[in-house]
């Protein structure tokens, strides 16, 4: 929300330069990963690959403009492009900014939760072993100017995701944990249907509870490579009703 301008650099003026460097060098198949938020918060159910764009915050436009970028040049010069809208990713060395690194490393100072808002928003967590593989099944035979959407069925909301990794400390949610403003709009869900990828062979083998601990593990290890997130994490908190 504070750097918009920079996702829409990034996303449409990149996608842009790649699609056009790529057609010039005859690259053979191109896997362009979008995300899910293109669709849009889905209340309930989730949607497939025929589902309209529909972004509803600052960072998503620009995700949905790429995805027009690329639908252009598959009218104009046939790429050999694969689309793939998936679900939030979780994994080691995710940059502290997204709310499972960010909790871990508050803990790890000592520091309280923030929650926007109820806390109530819900997310699905892929892993991004999963994803791997199913970008590289999509390399294999994943069908040329096809969207494969790539999710899972691990749905949390923000407020149990804290109490899994509060748990990991052996801590107690409500004793480590604050409610704050929330966002301007904070999409309520998303979700997509991924039973065309499933058709080719692929469904998610990593669940995110194994995972935790080995994620928490590695950024204790690993902590002198965020020093300025960990600085951040370090700052005096608000008081309760601030913005995060």
């Amino acid at each position: 929300f504070s750097s918009s301008l920079v996702f829409t650099h990034t996303n449409v003026y990149g996608t842009h330069c790649v699609m056009e460097a790529s057609r010039q060098a005859g690259v053979p198949k191109i896997i362009h990963v979008s995300t899910d938020e293109v669709y849009g918060q889905i209340l309930s159910g989730a949607v497939d690959e025929t589902a309209p764009l529909h972004p509803t915050n600052p960072y998503s436009p620009p995700k949905a403009a790429a995805e027009m970028a690329k639908t252009a040049y598959k009218h104009s010069y046939r790429p050999p492009v694969i689309t793939t809208p998936p679900n939030n990713f979780s994994a080691i060395r995710q940059y502290p900014e997204k709310i499972i690194p960010k909790f871990i490393l508050a803990l790890m100072m000592g520091r309280i939760l923030t929650i926007h808002g109820s806390g109530k928003n819900r997310r699905h967590y892929l892993s991004a072993h999963d994803l791997a593989s199913a970008l590289a099944l999509l390399a294999e035979k994943g069908e040329i100017g096809a969207c494969y959407n790539i999710g899972t069925t691990e749905e949390y909301t923000n407020l149990q995701m804290a109490g899994m990794i509060c748990a990991l400390f052996g801590l107690k949610p409500e004793d480590h944990m604050i409610h704050v403003d929330d966002r301007p709009f904070n999409d309520a869900r998303y979700a997509v249907n991924w039973s065309k990828l499933s058709k080719l062979g692929w469904k998610p083998q990593h669940m995110l509870a194994d995972e935790l601990p080995l994620v928490a593990q590695w950024y204790a290890e690993n902590l002198g490579r965020y020093e300025d997130a960990a600085s951040a994490v370090r700052k005096p908190l608000k008081k309760a009703g601030a913005a995060a």
